[in-house]
């Protein structure tokens, strides 16, 4: 029983180390994807007519697609925050279960 929750810590923390590879990817996906909405956005705005208002309402409509992007973005990295979360509390029940055992072994 010891041997197989030492095999799934190991696997746990494989995972975890592909987690960090995940979330590295995933920031540099969100800052392209923000960089993005920020350039239709502000090309948008110089070439609309009218009121600062007018003009930013329409830079936004234009730039929606560039935001559903950005907030897709967001969302994956918040996914893979909680997946890297969640792997770190599963490491730590069976780091603690093996303790436990380890213990009632020598009793």
């Amino acid at each position: 029983m010891i041997q197989e929750i030492q095999h799934q810590l190991a696997e746990l923390i494989a995972e975890n180390t592909k987690g960090s590879n995940a979330l590295f990817e995933a920031e540099r996906a969100l800052a392209e994807a923000e960089y993005e909405l920020d350039t239709a956005e502000s090309k948008a705005f110089l070439k609309a007519q009218g009121t600062v208002a007018d003009r930013q309402a329409l830079a936004k409509l234009e730039s929606a697609e560039a935001r559903l992007q950005r907030d897709l973005r967001k969302a994956e990295l918040s996914r893979i925050k909680q997946k890297i979360r969640s792997i770190e509390t599963a490491s730590t029940v069976l780091a603690t279960q093996a303790k436990l055992m380890s213990s009632e072994a020598r009793l």
